[in-house]
């Protein structure tokens, strides 16, 4: 193994790959500083999974990066190997070369590491961003007339998925993705999901808590107490028992059920729901969003 071509090939290679590393990041931030808004932002809401979307993007601009940086270190490499790039370590110990290979192999590492937990990332965040548009389409598909559906609200305890506004009741719409095969179900429990496939269960008390913290919000703006009730949505898992009376379990396909769980009390004045849904529309506005990340 010639060392001194090696070492010297490598040295090239991952300077010039780090330069265009930095150059890379630069242009990103840049982009993003200059263009980190979308036109007419006052006037466009949030989709359902808004923020995968835009997380999806993110990590597909890394991805971009580390795979580029990836290419450029491989095709510098062979051309610093074949011309002799040896020469810059000619008369150097080897056990100095060695500790250099050494380095070099833990910089490459650590860049494909980087590069595949990216795109391990970009997987599981494309996953979450389907569940929530799944569930966020069937609502826009059971709303209508005085009814309205909101997405990505955020409140101090947390983001509601998705906020569904109406005369007959207010419901936070909160989103559990996992991976489920035929068959496979889910129940509620206390206050907790149990999977079949997992003995261990999921607790849904940060959910009663957006729940609640977005009920307090309501009941300050319209001067009285309303009842926010919280569903949460597993897509793709089959609905099982439900020993809760403060939480109602769906999955995208019988999400319909929100509009059946309601009392006289849910019920809404006309100007509260006009009240609610101006104040909602400011909160969701894509340009509340951007200015909140």
């Amino acid at each position: 193994m010639d060392l001194e071509a090696i070492s010297g090939a490598a040295t090239v290679a991952l300077a010039s790959t780090v330069l265009f590393m930095l150059i890379a990041k630069f242009w990103n931030a840049l982009t993003r500083a200059v263009g980190s808004g979308p036109s007419f932002a006052d006037s466009i809401m949030q989709e359902a999974a808004q923020r995968f979307r835009d997380e999806l993007q993110r990590l597909s601009t890394s991805h971009s990066t580390y795979l580029g940086a990836a290419l450029v270190f491989a095709m510098l490499f062979v051309a610093a190997y074949v011309l002799q790039a040896q020469k810059l370590y000619v008369g150097y110990p080897h056990w100095q070369l060695y500790l250099l290979l050494v380095f070099l192999v833990l910089a490459v590492g650590f860049a494909l590491y980087k590069l595949f937990s990216t795109i391990f990332a970009m997987r599981q965040i494309r996953f979450l961003q389907d569940a929530n548009i799944a569930i966020g389409h069937q609502l826009q598909q059971i709303s209508g007339g005085m009814t309205q559906v909101f997405h990505d609200v955020r409140t101090s305890a947390g983001i509601i998925d998705h906020v569904v506004i109406g005369q007959t009741g207010l419901y936070a719409v909160n989103v559990v993705a996992k991976r489920a095969r035929n068959g496979h179900s889910v129940r509620l429990h206390g206050n907790a999901l149990q999977f079949s496939n997992s003995e261990n269960g999921l607790s849904i008390v940060d959910f009663a808590a957006r729940a609640a913290r977005l009920e307090k919000e309501f009941h300050e703006l319209l001067g009285h107490n309303v009842r926010v009730r919280s569903v949460i949505a597993a897509p793709g898992w089959e609905i099982g028992e439900q020993a809760n009376e403060l939480h109602l379990l769906v999955n995208e396909r019988n999400i319909g059920m929100l509009r059946g769980w309601k009392d006289n009390t849910d019920h809404l004045m006309n100007e509260d729901v006009d009240a609610l849904k101006i104040a909602m529309t400011a909160k969701c506005l894509r340009s509340a969003g951007t200015a909140a990340r």
